[in-house]
């Protein structure tokens, strides 16, 4: 069998199926990952298929197809085991699962990601309602923040380490994925709290949200949003001017639900219009060309 039709020919194909998923799921990511080297590239819609696609397990596609929640959790439970099976051989009956081991042996994301990763999906597979913020924090640890140094990891792929830098970009990885994260759930808080029983933010009654909620925790958004800019600057440029562009985009999403009363978050989700996705990628190859 040769390079053509073996093992190489299989991994060009499950690199295209997650490319697929990326294409048929995701507008934002899409979008700014096209600002990333071909490599880097692939290696993100490897690692956005994996999450998509444990992701519609919790969130209704098995269910849908007339799965139990015990049976979901056998599902979920199984692509996990699948993911660290094909992390230690290689291979995988799954092209996704494939795709992903592919990117996470050539850059060193391992089992302490993906099981925290799945932690959280898990707790997705039954109506929650946090109590604390230490419950909250958690949750985002292992369904953004992991998600954040996976990228990270694709980003800095080859690169020599160096632990100061590298401490200092994994606080800004785990940043933009907890901010990322919080924005998404205020922006699904109705759809979340009525449709999937879920409230993710503690002491929030999303039937009496006020302003002086949103903005508390807009706060803790923008700050970590900041946090994140600090280190955009120091990224290789086959990375750079995607993350710019990310940033960006949930910048200003933020600003967008800040200047969105309270009470109207709760029946509509907040979106930024097409054409001001466009000037902000541009924005974000200006900035990028002026941190070189």
């Amino acid at each position: 069998m040769t390079a053509d039709t073996g093992l190489a020919l299989y991994g060009r194909t499950a690199a295209r199926g997650s490319a697929q998923v990326l294409e048929s799921y995701s507008t934002s990511f899409r979008l700014s990952s096209r600002l990333c080297a071909p490599a880097v590239r692939t290696d993100l819609a490897a690692i956005y298929a994996l999450v998509r696609v444990a992701d519609e397990i919790v969130d209704g596609c098995a269910a849908g197809a007339g799965l139990s929640s015990s049976q979901c959790r056998e599902v979920l439970d199984g692509l996990e085991q699948e993911v660290e099976a094909a992390l230690r051989s290689g291979y995988s009956a799954n092209l996704v699962v494939h795709a992903f081991a592919a990117t996470g042996r050539a850059t060193g994301i391992g089992p302490e990601l993906t099981r925290p990763f799945f932690a959280s999906m898990r707790r997705d597979l039954a109506p929650l309602v946090f109590t604390d913020e230490d419950e909250l924090d958690e949750y985002v640890h292992g369904s953004a923040e992991v998600v954040g140094l996976m990228c990270l990891a694709a980003f800095r792929r080859g690169m020599e380490p160096e632990p100061v830098r590298d401490e200092r970009w994994d606080r800004g990885a785990v940043a933009l994925g907890s901010a990322f994260q919080r924005v998404n759930f205020l922006r699904d808080l109705g759809e979340d709290a009525e449709g999937l029983g879920r409230r993710y933010f503690p002491g929030i009654d999303p039937h009496r949200f006020t302003d002086a909620e949103r903005d508390r925790i807009l706060d803790g958004i923008d700050a970590e949003l900041a946090i994140a800019d600090s280190v955009i600057g120091e990224l290789p440029g086959s990375s750079r001017r995607a993350v710019a562009a990310a940033h960006l985009l949930y910048a200003d999403l933020s600003a967008r639900l800040r200047r969105t009363p309270a009470r109207a978050l709760v029946s509509q989700r907040i979106r930024v219009p097409a054409w001001r996705k466009a000037t902000l990628l541009v924005r974000a190859v200006l900035r990028s060309e002026d941190a070189r």
